[in-house]
């Protein structure tokens, strides 16, 4: 037996509940691992909540993310006793995912966990952090440098734009922070954030151009807040979009595209390659400085984690949550 987050659907009635499950109700997967800790992102929230329809599959253990040791395997890759990780690849949505002591998956979704990090700090990067890099990674092949300018990082509070921050800050980029928290400007700072905006500059509708102001954006956000990111964006810019924590629309025009030559690329974090996600994992261990970590992430139980999804759906929480799913 172990212990798990179960969402459950009859009907009109959408559930989640800490239960015991056994093992041979896993999910099909020629991988079985022993979960050391997991992750709460926006996506959990919502399947956790039930406030959008993000399950595809009832009953589902939630978490995207998951870290641990492999317990069996009949993959070629893994061995008993190999540290592994896990982001994306539908897990929490249409497989079982991470919110459980135990998983069973497939073996080819997994990478290793480098040496660098322990279970507990590859989850505190997780899924957030690993978006991050791929969306520096695509800002850099589009040319991006330090030299270019200024780079804008919306909903800078949360676990993307927390990362992103940090990420550009430490690789010598200038570092604009967009955030509804004002009162979290030290904490953006620290992460090394050079000036701080009140998102209501960018979340109403703009006009289909404004002034230049930033070489380029990591955009985690969506909405009126990417249309006014791509409107204000300097000519042949770049901004690299990955979330919608405003809304999945985009009420934006043409015009920054056809007449500034903006280039606006889409990031899906979901169903990388084996080889990038290793490449994006190993800069991360890299280019992060790894002690921040404890200024970016507070850790749960997982008895915990359905308040908290909760939280992190209403904005109160800042930076990542951990969850120890072993507690």
């Amino acid at each position: 037996m172990f212990k798990a987050l179960l969402i459950e659907k009859n009907e009109d009635l959408y559930q989640t509940r800490l239960t015991e499950l056994d093992d041979s109700q896993l999910p099909e997967g020629d991988v079985t691992v022993r979960v050391e800790f997991s992750t709460l992102n926006y996506k959990d929230g919502l399947a956790i909540s039930g406030r959008s329809p993000v399950v595809r599959r009832f009953p589902m253990v939630p978490g995207i993310d998951l870290a641990g040791v492999v317990e069996a395997s009949n993959h070629t890759r893994y061995k008993t006793g190999d540290r592994v990780l896990l982001n994306g690849w539908g897990v929490g949505e249409t497989h079982w995912g991470g919110l459980a002591q135990k998983a069973q998956l497939k073996g080819d979704w997994l990478i290793p966990l480098p040496d660098q990090l322990s279970a507990r700090q590859a989850m505190a990067i997780g899924t957030a952090g690993y978006t991050a890099m791929l969306c520096l990674m695509a800002l850099e092949r589009h040319g991006l440098s330090p030299e270019r300018g200024e780079v804008l990082v919306t909903g800078a509070n949360g676990g993307v734009g927390s990362f992103a921050i940090a990420l550009l800050a430490r690789l010598g980029y200038s570092v604009t922070a967009s955030t509804g928290r004002p009162a979290e400007a030290d904490y953006l700072k620290q992460l090394g954030a050079s000036t701080i905006i009140d998102r209501s500059e960018l979340s109403n509708p703009g006009r289909p151009l404004a002034a230049e102001r930033w070489a380029a954006a990591i955009d985690s956000v969506g909405s009126h807040t990417l249309a006014n990111v791509c409107a204000s964006t300097r000519a042949d810019g770049t901004v690299a979009a990955c979330g919608l924590a405003q809304g999945m629309d985009f009420p934006a025009t043409v015009a920054p595209f056809i007449l500034r030559g903006v280039s606006l690329l889409g990031i899906n974090s979901v169903t990388r390659p084996h080889e990038e996600r290793v490449a994006a994992w190993q800069r991360l261990c890299s280019e992060l400085d790894l002690a921040q970590l404890d200024d970016i992430t507070r850790e749960i139980a997982l008895s915990e984690a359905i308040d908290a999804a909760n939280d992190l759906l209403d904005g109160k929480v800042r930076g990542r949550v951990v969850v120890d799913v072993n507690r």
